[in-house]
C-alpha cells in the first residue's frame, strides 16, 4: 500500500469510525473534557509545551485566528495553527508556519495512539484536538492559536492555560447544545476565561459584556473590551485591492488604518480583537513590531490560506462565497451583498438540518433567484425539504442535487453585470471549492 492510499484509509477511518458533529450532529456532542483528558494523558501532556492564545466565540474567531497566526509568522515566531471546520482537505485544521500537516504525519499519529482510540473511543473532533497539540509540541512551536469548536467551557481545546483568552461575538447557534438565548451561550462560550489571564471581548451587548465582567471578576482575569479601544468608521479599497478599515482610537481618537486580504465588511469587529490583543502581547513582552501586524493584516490569505470569508471567485458576473451560516451572520454578510451594484442578484443556497429555515430567510432578499441544493454530508437539510420551505415562504427558484450542479447552472443564467453568491452552509462552500479546486 503507497504513502497516499495510507492517508486516505486513515482519514476515512477518522471520519467513518469516529463521531463527527459537523458530519452526524448531536450523536458526536461529549458532554464532558475526560476524553480529552485520556488522550493528552496517553500522549505525555503536549499542549504544555508551547504557548497559546484560545480563541471562542459564534462569529468571527476562525478569522481572528487567522489574522493572529500571520502576525505572528510576520513577526518571525514559528507559529501553529488549530481551526475547524476544514473546506477541502482535513489537514486544513493543523497548520505550523502556514504549511498544512503532512499526510504521513497524520497516518503516524493515528497509528501511534490506535490502542488508546480502542479503549477512549474519542469523537472527531477530540481526536483532531489531540493530534494538533502534538503535532505542535513535535514542531516545536513558539506559540500556537487555537478556535474552539462550537463551544467553550466544554470544548475539547479547554485543557490549555493561554496567554491570553479572546471572545468574539454572541448569536444564536447550536442552541440545542448551548443554549436558546444568547446569554447562556455566552456563559458557554466564557468557560474558556482562566483564572488570571487576561481576557479580551469583541462587539457584544451591554448584558453580555456584563456577563463576561463578572465571570472574569470571579476569576480574576484581567479584561479587555475591544470595542472600547477604538471605534470604525468607514471602508475603502487600494489600488492593490486590499480592503482599508478606517478606525478611531480611544481616548485620543487617533486614527488609524489596517489594510487587510480581507475584505468583508463584517472584519471590522475582528480586527479590532486583534488589535486589542496584539497590544495586550505587546505590553507583556512578545516582541511583535507594528510593520509585522501591518504585513501579517495584508497577508492573512497568502500566510495562513484562509478560505471563505467573503471570497471573490469571478468578475462579470461578480462570484462571492462565504460560509455565514447563522443569523448574525448571514445578516452582516447580505447587508454588504444588497449594496453591491447588480442587474440580477443570483444565491446558490444549501443548509444543514438543524437550522431554523424561517428564521435564516428572514435575512435573505426577496427578488434574487435561488438555486437550492445540498451539501454533501449526512447532516444536509435534503433539497426537497429546504426548496419547499423557501417556496412556501414566497422565494422563487428550482432545486438542484449538488453544489456543483447548482453552480453550473447559476453560471448558465447570470449575465455579465449580475452578481452570484455562493452560501448557506461552510459545506455548500467547501463543496464549491472542492469542484474547483481538486
Amino acid at each position: 500500500m503507497n504513502k497516499k492510499s495510507d492517508y486516505n484509509t486513515t482519514v476515512e477511518f477518522l471520519f467513518s469510525s469516529l463521531p463527527m458533529y459537523q458530519r452526524t450532529g448531536q450523536a458526536a456532542y461529549k458532554a464532558n473534557l475526560d476524553n480529552t483528558h485520556a488522550l493528552d494523558k496517553a500522549l505525555g501532556h503536549p499542549h504544555r509545551n508551547f504557548n497559546t492564545i484560545h480563541i471562542a466565540g459564534t462569529n468571527g474567531k476562525g478569522s481572528v485566528s487567522h489574522m493572529l497566526a500571520s502576525i505572528f509568522q510576520e513577526a518571525g515566531y514559528k507559529t501553529g495553527l488549530y481551526t475547524s471546520p476544514h473546506l477541502m482537505d482535513f489537514r486544513e485544521r493543523i497548520r505550523v508556519g502556514g504549511k498544512m500537516i503532512r499526510e504521513e504525519q497524520v497516518v503516524n499519529f493515528v497509528n501511534k495512539i490506535r490502542d488508546e482510540i480502542d479503549v477512549i473511543k474519542p469523537s472527531f473532533f477530540e481526536m483532531t484536538v489531540a493530534m494538533a497539540f502534538d503535532h505542535f509540541a513535535e514542531e516545536k512551536v513558539d506559540i500556537a492559536i487555537i478556535e474552539t469548536g462550537m463551544g467553550g467551557r466544554l470544548d475539547s481545546t479547554n485543557i490549555i492555560t493561554p496567554l491570553a483568552s479572546l471572545i468574539t461575538s454572541i448569536s444564536i447557534d447550536h442552541a440545542l447544545f448551548l443554549g436558546n438565548t444568547e446569554l447562556l451561550i455566552a456563559r458557554e462560550k466564557g468557560g474558556i476565561i482562566k483564572n488570571g489571564v487576561p481576557v479580551v471581548i469583541g462587539k457584544n451587548d451591554q448584558e453580555i459584556c456584563r456577563l463576561f465582567s463578572e465571570m472574569a471578576e470571579e476569576r480574576q482575569a484581567n479584561i479587555l473590551f475591544a470595542e472600547r479601544e477604538r471605534s470604525f468608521s468607514y471602508l475603502t479599497f487600494s489600488q492593490d485591492q486590499l480592503a482599508c478599515f478606517h478606525f478611531r482610537n480611544f481616548p485620543n481618537r487617533h486614527p488609524e488604518v489596517i489594510r487587510t486580504d480581507l475584505p468583508g465588511r463584517y472584519q471590522h469587529e475582528n480586527i479590532s480583537v486583534v488589535l486589542t490583543t496584539i497590544g495586550l502581547l505587546q505590553r507583556s513582552g512578545w516582541n511583535i513590531p507594528q510593520d509585522s501586524v501591518n504585513k501579517g493584516f495584508s497577508k492573512v490569505k497568502k500566510n495562513t490560506s484562509l478560505l471563505g470569508r467573503w471570497d471573490i471567485l469571478g468578475a462579470n458576473p461578480r462570484i462571492i462565497a462565504d460560509t455565514a451560516h447563522n443569523k448574525a451572520g448571514i445578516l452582516a454578510v447580505m447587508e454588504q451583498l444588497l449594496e453591491i451594484p447588480s442587474k440580477k442578484l443570483h444565491i446558490i443556497w444549501g443548509m444543514v438540518n438543524d437550522k431554523q429555515v424561517e428564521e435564516i430567510f428572514d435575512c435573505l432578499p426577496g427578488d434574487a433567484t435561488y438555486y437550492f441544493t445540498e451539501p454533501s454530508i449526512p447532516r444536509a437539510m435534503p433539497v426537497s425539504v429546504l426548496t419547499e420551505r423557501a417556496l412556501a415562504l414566497g422565494f422563487s427558484g428550482k432545486p438542484y442535487k449538488s453544489v456543483p450542479e447548482a453552480y453550473r447552472a447559476a453560471l448558465e443564467s447570470a449575465g455579465p453585470e449580475d452578481t452570484i453568491f455562493v452560501g448557506g452552509s461552510t459545506f455548500v462552500v467547501g463543496d464549491l471549492f472542492v469542484s474547483l479546486y481538486k
